[in-house]
């Protein structure tokens, strides 16, 4: 897999999001309502990215954005992740981690000091993935934070 570096609101980055959207309304009843847009993910302040396979098709994707704001429940340094998802047909070939530890190097090249992010009950694959990759739980944040199905994870990056 190619990880390239985009926008959010790339064309390909909106497919990708529309059937990450469709997933979560299969697994939740209704997609992710936190608020996002396109410059959260603008350099210095965040990073989106997409994965390509062999023949050019989009198949994976993550974006991180900085986070500070205590109200929200973020601590100072955090960068928090959207969107990593894989299309079903290319699952099980590793393309999630990759983009994981690009993630974090990327956030922890930027200066970010924690990684964290927000999944749910609905998604043990997703649990399975962080876990194994040291996320360990953490207190709540954001438009989840109070959601009984929501889990929060977070990592400390190298610096």
């Amino acid at each position: 897999m190619e990880i390239r570096t985009t926008r959010f609101d790339h064309p390909d980055a909106i497919r990708l999001n529309d059937l990450v959207q469709l997933e979560y309304a299969e697994r939740y009843g209704d997609g992710d309502a936190t608020h996002m847009a396109a410059d959260h993910f603008d350099p210095p302040r965040g990073l989106y990215l997409l994965g390509y396979d062999a023949d050019g098709k989009p198949v994976a994707s993550g974006g991180w954005r900085a986070q500070d704001d205590a109200a929200e429940g973020f601590t100072a340094g955090d960068a928090e992740i959207k969107r990593m998802f894989v299309v079903r047909s290319a699952r099980g070939r590793g393309h999630a981690r990759a983009m994981l530890a690009e993630l974090e190097a990327t956030a922890a090249a930027a200066g970010r000091t924690r990684m964290v992010l927000e999944t749910g009950q609905k998604q043990p694959e997703a649990i399975a993935l962080y876990t194994s990759c040291g996320y360990i739980p953490v207190g709540g944040f954001g438009h989840y934070r109070d959601e009984p199905l929501s889990v929060h994870l977070g990592k400390p990056l190298a610096g």
